[in-house]
């Protein structure tokens, strides 16, 4: 057989429909092919945007690298106002409801300095009681993650919506437990807002610390890569300075 002739053309067909069956202007198996068509489902529904398949309490959780940690902080903080705003209507003890508060205020404190501060968004922080500088006085000490570990952007925007949504609600329920001069619920409310405002100021600080860090490292390894001189210095000054603009007034 020549190379130069089709190998089409050198097949006899067995069946005297062959050419026909499969002629490049028929179709195989036409007939079954439209019974399938015919029968066959339409697609399944999918979704048309990330906030259709993602939603809800469910896909926030989904999407969280510490979900169980994510889950906690919420449940003690809410735990916490709820008991707060309801526990006059199932428990007729005020000082009971005044306990389970607190302790839960406490936990929710521990929890979110030393758990989910640290596993959401790589931040910590605490006050050095027992060494002193030179004037006598205690001094807070932050500590952050490797910025070549970046946070989950769901964990991250969840903690930070925590930790300065919750002090409002509870500054909030001051203000009413004072017009309404339930004066019994006030020292309540007002630890509520000691744990909370204190978990504030200490992640923001945190957070600023660790951005004049990675400041720090940024201008330091552009001088080791040979930006000495003025061309370094101009870079440190710069890049502190944008830092500072954008990061100093906090979240």
């Amino acid at each position: 057989m020549s190379s130069s002739t089709p190998l089409f053309d050198a097949i006899e067909p067995d069946d005297p429909d062959y050419e026909r069956r499969t002629s490049a202007t028929g179709n195989i198996n036409s007939a079954n092919a439209t019974q399938t068509s015919s029968n066959a489902r339409p697609p399944a529904q999918m979704a048309t945007n990330p906030g259709d398949a993602e939603s809800g309490i469910a896909g926030i959780l989904r999407q969280s690298a510490h979900p169980a940690v994510l889950f906690c902080l919420y449940c003690f903080r809410i735990a916490a106002i709820a008991v707060y705003i309801l526990g006059g209507l199932f428990i007729s003890n005020y000082v009971l409801s005044s306990v389970i508060v607190v302790v839960l205020l406490a936990m929710d404190f521990w929890n979110c300095r030393n758990v989910a501060g640290r596993r959401l968004v790589g931040l910590r922080y605490w006050n050095q009681a027992r060494r002193v500088d030179d004037d006598g006085e205690s001094y807070w000490v932050f500590e952050s993650r490797d910025p070549s570990r970046p946070a989950n952007p769901i964990d991250s925007r969840m903690f930070w919506i925590a930790v300065y949504t919750f002090p409002l609600l509870w500054f909030a329920l001051l203000i009413v437990s004072i017009l309404k001069f339930n004066l019994s619920f006030v020292p309540i409310v007002a630890l509520a807002l000691v744990f909370n405002v204190t978990n504030a100021i200490g992640f923001t600080y945190a957070d600023r610390d660790a951005k004049e860090k990675w400041a720090n490292n940024l201008a330091s390894s552009g001088w080791n890569m040979g930006m000495g001189g003025i061309g370094g210095q101009l870079l440190t000054g710069v890049v502190k300075n944008s830092v500072g603009r954008v990061f100093g007034s906090g979240h």
